[in-house]
């Protein structure tokens, strides 16, 4: 071995030995951090395995949270309304005897045809303090009272509208030779005196609202038009909802001030079974709501005649007024918005309506409605006795029994 041999082998042998202390130092670093890797991937799925634990936990609280809230809410709604129906069985019980009271008062005083006609503005501020104390009762679970007879078509759409406030706008027309069971008047009343009184709140003043009676293959229609801006896609679809609800109706779910019209008609048309919708354009660019009477509901039974109520004299005045030779009066409004000229007497025969619809004979009184020209002086007798005549008709649909708890049907 040369001289020059023996440093290049030394330097060999140097750089083999730096190499493998290298590879050692590498392969001794590559497995700390192995092991480094593999603690963290246990870490890691420790980490999972607690996330998914609390995630758990986190679901399985979370819908005992909203189990409880909702029985919380079910709770405070139950009692709510218990509450609130007690308190309006006690406004309904006084609204029965101030109803009373009137209806005396309306006897004994109805003579002199001014306090007659304050009797009645009383009567009508009456009758809608009882449908709003009837849609509440409804809403939190009460029932109506009912009746023990039938009431023709005519008559529970007559009742309706003297149970809003702006009644002389509403116009019925049409007469259809059906009859209201006796169970389903008073709810048809009150559904159609909400829809009655939307389309009047919501419609311009002064502007009419009809109210068309049509016999269809399915049963009988009262079909509701208004004049109003109408309804958007938003408020048909609520409107849809409360018409035919398909659970309970909270009562706080009603806004403030609650809107009691579309909730009310649906609870008493799905306890009923009848349709009510609001879906359709009227022919005046506002709303027209329809109200289904199914042949269940309807009887061809025609209501009897109503006994006298008033003292003798008024009595014999009223039993003359069917006698009297003048118009049978037609499905028109019964105060209507403008004065017509008295038409004059119609000569014997069977009387049509415009429409070339016969008119129904009727075996009570109706209302017979002083012209707005100076007529024939009456005497304070025979206009005490029309204005009952009136004031029977407007209340006839809303005779009833009034009963507490379930109906048996």
């Amino acid at each position: 071995m040369t001289f020059a041999q023996g440093p290049l082998l030394w330097a060999l042998v140097v750089v083999a030995l730096v190499a493998v202390g290298a590879v050692l130092r590498a392969r001794k670093t590559n497995i700390g951090l192995r092991r480094q890797n593999s603690e963290l991937h246990q870490q890691r799925d420790g980490l999972q395995r607690q996330r998914d634990e609390l995630h758990v936990a986190y679901t399985g609280l979370t819908h005992q949270h909203s189990a409880e809230l909702a029985e919380v809410r079910k709770d405070a709604e139950e009692e709510t309304k218990a509450v609130l129906k007690a308190a309006v069985r006690t406004l309904q019980g006084l609204a029965d005897e101030q109803q009373v009271v009137i209806g005396n008062a309306q006897q004994k005083y109805g003579d002199d045809p001014g306090i007659l006609a304050d009797l009645m503005a009383m009567d009508h501020a009456n009758s809608q303090f009882g449908r709003r104390a009837q849609g509440i009762a409804v809403l939190c679970g009460g029932w109506l009272g009912r009746r023990e007879t039938v009431a023709s078509v005519f008559d529970v759409a007559r009742s309706a509208q003297g149970r809003i406030r702006q009644f002389d706008r509403v116009r019925i027309n049409g007469q259809v030779n059906f009859s209201v069971v006796s169970k389903a008047v008073e709810p048809v009343a009150v559904v159609l005196a909400e829809l009655l009184a939307n389309a009047t709140n919501y419609s311009a003043p002064g502007t009419p609202v009809e109210i068309n009676i049509q016999a269809v293959p399915t049963g009988v229609c009262l079909i509701v038009d208004d004049a109003g801006l109408g309804m958007g896609q938003e408020e048909k679809d609520r409107a849809a909802a409360l018409l035919a609800p398909q659970a309970a109706i909270s009562v706080s779910s009603l806004g403030i001030p609650p809107q009691f019209g579309f909730a009310v008609s649906g609870v008493l048309a799905a306890r009923y079974g009848f349709r009510v919708s609001v879906d359709s354009v009227s022919p005046y660019g506002g709303v027209r709501a329809v109200v289904l009477l199914p042949d269940e509901l309807l009887t061809s039974d025609v209501p009897g005649p109503q006994l006298p109520v008033a003292a003798e004299r008024q009595g014999a005045d009223i039993a003359a007024l069917p006698r009297r030779q003048a118009p049978a009066p037609s499905p028109t409004p019964l105060f209507p918005p403008t004065a017509q000229p008295v038409a004059a007497p119609v000569p014997t025969g069977p009387a049509t309506t415009a429409g070339g619809l016969p008119k129904r004979r009727r075996k009570s009184p109706v209302s017979v409605v002083p012209p707005a020209e100076p007529g024939p002086v009456r005497s304070n007798e025979e206009t005490a006795s029309r204005l009952g005549a009136f004031q029977r008709g407007t209340r006839s649909g809303r005779d009833m029994t009034t009963m507490e708890g379930p109906e048996f049907q």
